[in-house]
C-alpha cells in the first residue's frame, strides 16, 4: 500500500474514532441533564401575515373535560386543549407534551379519548409508571375531571 492510502485509512479512522467520543459524550450529557423542554408556537410562513386565530372551541357539556393542565413539576402551568386526538405525554420532543422530568421515559403515557367525552390514561410501558390519584396504573383507566395523574415529579389534571 502507498503511503497515501495509509493516511487516509489513519485519517479515517481518527474521524469515526471522533465521532463515537462525541456521539458518547452527548448521550451522557442527556442522560445526566435530560432533555430541553420547548414550548411549542405555530409556525408561521415567512413573508405573509400571520395566520388568522382559530375558531373557538366548541362548548364542552357538563362534566366532560376540554383541556389537560400540568399543576405542578418543572412544566407548570403548561395547558393542552383536548380534542379527538391522543395527548402524549413524555420527554421526547414529539410528545405532545413534553416534560423536562428526570423520572418520566421518552414516551411515557397517552391521554385517550373514549366513549361520552371520557378520557382514559395509558401508561405506555414507563420505567418508572404512571399514577391516578396515588395508585400506580397497569392498564388503561378512566380519568375524570380533577382526578391528578403523575408522572415522576409533575402531576396533571383534566379540566372543564
Amino acid at each position: 500500500m502507498s503511503e497515501l492510502t495509509l493516511t487516509l485509512i489513519r485519517l479515517g479512522f481518527l474521524a469515526v474514532l471522533w465521532m463515537f467520543v462525541l456521539t458518547a459524550i452527548s448521550v451522557m450529557r442527556s442522560d445526566i441533564f435530560g432533555t430541553r423542554a420547548v414550548q411549542r408556537r405555530a409556525a408561521q410562513p415567512r413573508g405573509k401575515a400571520a395566520p388568522r386565530p382559530a375558531a373557538k372551541p366548541a362548548k364542552v357539556k357538563k362534566g366532560v373535560p376540554g383541556k389537560v393542565v400540568v399543576t405542578a413539576g418543572g412544566q407548570s402551568g403548561v395547558s393542552v386543549p383536548l380534542g379527538s386526538t391522543p395527548v402524549t405525554i413524555g420527554r421526547a420532543q414529539g410528545s405532545t407534551i413534553v416534560l423536562d422530568d428526570d423520572y418520566a421515559s421518552g414516551q411515557h403515557a397517552r391521554l385517550v379519548p373514549g366513549l361520552d367525552g371520557q378520557w382514559m390514561v395509558e401508561d405506555l410501558r414507563s420505567t418508572n409508571g404512571t399514577y391516578l390519584d396515588g395508585r400506580k396504573i397497569a392498564s388503561p383507566t378512566a380519568v375524570a375531571i380533577g382526578n391528578k395523574i403523575r408522572i415522576g415529579k409533575t402531576v396533571i389534571e383534566l379540566r372543564k
